[in-house]
């Protein structure tokens, strides 16, 4: 191998090799260091995908920041930090950061850094920010750094605006109190020293900043007092400046002094509280809520703001922090600008607080705002997200409330129109009635808008447009017809309100709105109409209040039968207890079955129960039971495995409710015994023609314990409904499940006596030549209207009732007939 000439040898790139080789640990170091800068890279776009994506996330905010500030990326990190603050406040140090971070690339853009100063002490209460802006002001303006007229008065402006805010701050508020007089004596010393005058005020100056500090109640009082004394000193006067005695000092500083030292001494264990490290936030937070009482109970709102806000800069995620602190400020403060600050700050920490976005929108009609502004702030809070669509709502009808009073009260700076309040209206109907459908929020929306269409807009046309849309997606509703009829009514147009009633009265509404509307056009008619009028609608409501009441009965019975289903799995279904009953008659000519069903008599129990419709198709009987035995998908979760499909109603720990508002749910349920706990199932019973809840329900629970827990809340409310609670207990045969007694708390006994139900042993034979009877509670074939064959009243047991043998219904006619 050929031998690499000199100039071979010195070539840059043969002396990088060299330098390698002989550094073997340097080049590592860089390899390293390529290495971790792809992946700062790496992480970098991905932080930018997922800020581009969502800006919501404040975190990636964060991040992405941070990574831009490591690389180094200037222009990158100016452009992240200005779209974060746009969105997010950002807190102290972020803007400390981001102001030095200026300061050294742009040292010329003195004006946008100090718009930047501006902004951070806007957004949170920041003792070192505060310092670094009055730091910075005094060296880089240079209206300040040369004394003239205009930048000491520009300072001092800035000083008192300091002291404003963070002057009383007692663990720091005495940092700006010495900045502020460290500015006063370099002023001092630009003085001539001839001029006397000149130099006798700002002395005088000096002292009155060291009067007020001395007057506040801030931590290191003392050592401000011997420095104030050290100051006296070198201007003349003859104090101890070694000791804290007030001797040489005026009686009203000293007085003040006491007083001051006072308020910190019973403030000091509250300090010392919200400062500890010790202590978890939810701690922290609690103790600043103790401080903030304390303060409010001393009365001095200047001192409860600034707690407020070290509060907030230590929580400002803090919902309730931010309500409470608008509201104070609202009912204690009431300086506009400065409670229309506090709200901007607030819905921009909390955007997802809808009642603090309505309080902002209220605070500024207070303040006067325009138009402009308020439907600017409108239209931030709807891209919001909130947790409940009330929230929008709420909103919407701030909105509209705002702009009915400026539109109604005359004298006005500003002249609205009335569509400003019917493109509201419209705006909220399009978009929370996909949402509120079918709600009593929907039609109180749609009963203000066609109120304020007929009274401040005068147009009857529009006002029963409003109506009209609203029956078109939610008829269904008895309030959204009531509200239509009200506002006729009020108008005093009795025809188109009759014409109304005529329109709803035969619909379906849920609850007794079936029952209610009928009702209310026959009070209507005897109120408002005639004769032929009310005789109209008592033709027309008549029949369909005596269809409602079938309706009702025909629900109750198939809900009692389909409890008795469900509370009894392991009995014969109807069809085999038909068929064996009916078998003997089924086989029969229909004139025999006659004869024979008058000829021979029926058994019946003691108490005479006639038991006619427990005789009901079989097919009904256990489609019913199929959908009401069947568990939602949460219970199913909860509950897998064939054993519990075998035994899931035998378990004793189970309640049977009733009187369950038809509108409850699985949540409701649940929530109703959270206290009580341990619930591991739950059912409700639905129809199964119209899927709605027939107020019943059963809720299986963990123990015994808690089932007795449960049963305790008998009688107790749920949405507006007293719920009747008891034990259920499947496994007593020939019992129900469900038992009303409230003694006891057992569910089973009341139920058994009517359950009408053939026990298989009991079951008549079906054999054609033999004379058979119905055993059990069931009488076949009686009228139901007429007591069963046999019946005996034991409380009015006479001579010729003591006989025990069952009578013929020949025999019992001619009983009916000498009666």
């Amino acid at each position: 191998m050929a031998e690499a000439s000199d100039s071979e040898m010195g070539s840059p790139e043969n002396e990088a090799l060299i330098s390698a080789a002989q550094n073997p640990s340097s080049s590592d170091s860089d390899s390293d260091s390529d290495v971790g800068e792809a992946e700062e890279l790496l992480r970098l776009q991905t932080l930018e995908s997922e800020v581009s994506s969502d800006p919501s996330k404040y975190d990636a905010h964060v991040e992405y920041i941070k990574c831009l500030r490591k690389l180094g990326e200037i222009e990158k990190l100016r452009e992240a930090r200005e779209a974060m603050s746009a969105l997010h406040p950002l807190t102290p140090l972020m803007w400390q950061e981001w102001a030095r971070d200026e300061r050294t690339a742009r040292p010329e853009a003195f004006l946008e850094i100090e718009k930047l100063y501006e902004k951070g002490v806007f957004d949170y209460l920041s003792v070192p920010l505060w310092c670094d802006y009055l730091n910075f002001v005094q060296e880089h303006d240079p209206a300040v750094r040369e004394c003239s007229s205009g930048g000491i008065l520009k300072a001092r402006n800035l000083f008192e605006r300091a002291l404003t805010a963070a002057g009383l701050h007692v663990a720091e508020g005495s940092k700006i109190w010495e900045v502020y007089r460290e500015f006063e004596q370099a002023i001092l010393l630009t003085i001539d020293e001839n001029d006397n005058e000149a130099k006798e005020k700002q002395v005088q100056r000096i002292r009155n900043i060291f009067h007020r500090q001395l007057s506040v109640p801030l931590a290191n009082m003392r050592s401000t007092l011997l420095a104030f004394k050290a100051w006296e000193v070198e201007q003349g006067n003859v104090l101890d400046v070694n000791s804290s005695s007030m001797d040489g000092i005026s009686s009203h500083v000293a007085s003040a002094y006491r007083k001051a030292m006072d308020m910190y001494d019973a403030r000091a264990h509250l300090e010392e509280q919200i400062v500890r490290q010790d202590i978890s936030d939810s701690e922290r937070h609690q103790q600043f809520l103790n401080y903030l009482n304390f303060e409010q109970s001393s009365g001095d709102p200047a001192r409860v703001q600034i707690l407020y806000e070290r509060a907030i800069t230590e929580f400002p995620v803090s919902r309730d922090l931010w309500l409470d602190y608008t509201q104070y400020l609202d009912k204690t403060l009431k300086v506009a600008n400065v409670v229309r600050d506090v709200y901007s700050r607030a819905v921009k920490n909390c955007p997802w607080v809808g009642e603090l976005w309505v309080q902002y929108l209220l605070s500024l009609e207070r303040a006067r705002a325009s138009e402009r502004e308020i439907s600017t702030v409108f239209d931030k809070s709807l891209q919001c997200t909130f947790s409940r669509f009330e929230e929008y709502l709420d909103l919407f009808l701030t909105r509209v409330d705002g702009l009915r009073r400026r539109i109604s009260l005359p004298g006005q700076e500003e002249v609205l129109d009335y569509a400003l309040i019917r493109d509201a209206f419209q705006y909220a109907s399009d978009y929370l009635s996909p949402h509120l459908k079918c709600t009593d929020d929907l039609v109180r929306l749609h009963a203000y808008w066609a109120r304020l269409e007929l009274n401040l807009n005068k147009d009857l046309v529009a006002a029963r447009g409003v109506w009209e849309s609203l029956l078109k997606n939610s008829g269904s509703m008895f309030g959204a017809w009531q509200g239509y009829i009200a506002m006729e009514l009020e108008a005093g147009h009795i025809n188109e309100a009759r014409s109304i009633y005529k329109r709803c009265y035969s619909k379906r509404f849920a609850g007794t709105g079936s029952e209610d509307i009928c009702h209310s056009w026959l009070r209507f008619e005897r109120e408002f109409g005639t004769l032929e009028d009310l005789e109209h609608a008592v033709r027309k409501v008549t029949p369909r209040l005596a269809e409602l009441r079938l309706f009702k009965l025909q629900e109750s019975k198939s809900t009692a039968a389909s409890t008795d289903q469900i509370e009894n799995p392991h009995k014969k279904n109807a069809r085999e207890k038909r068929k064996s009953s009916s078998s003997r008659t089924d086989e029969q000519p229909p004139a025999k079955r006659q004869k024979d069903t008058a000829q021979n008599p029926k058994k019946v129990d003691g108490k005479g129960r006639i038991e006619l419709e427990n005789i009901v198709a079989s097919n009904e009987e256990q489609e019913l039971k199929a959908k009401d035995d069947k568990p939602d998908d949460m219970n199913k979760r909860q509950m897998k495995g064939p054993s519990h499909e075998k035994n899931k109603y035998l378990d004793q720990c189970t309640a049977f409710i009733s009187n369950l508002d038809l509108e409850a749910n699985y949540e409701h349920v649940r929530d109703f015994f959270s206290d009580v706990g341990g619930v591991t199932a739950i059912r409700i019973l639905k129809d199964k023609f119209t899927g709605k809840s027939r107020g019943l329900a059963y809720v299986d629970f963990s123990d015994d314990a808690r089932l007795a827990a449960a049963v305790a809340k008998n009688k107790k409310m749920l949405r507006g409904k007293r719920l009747s609670i008891a034990r259920s207990d499947p496994k007593q045969k020939g019992k129900g499940a469900g038992h009303s007694n409230d003694q006891t708390g057992t569910v089973g006994e009341s139920d058994s006596k009517e359950s009408g139900q053939i026990s298989s042993s009991k079951a008549p034979q079906a054999r054609r030549d033999d004379n058979f009877q119905l055993k059990g509670r069931n009488t076949f074939a009686v009228p139901r209207n007429v007591r069963p064959l046999g019946w005996i009243d034991k409380k009015k047991k006479t001579e010729e009732e003591t006989d025990e043998m069952p009578k013929s219904n020949d025999e019992f006619r001619k009983m009916l007939l000498k009666s």
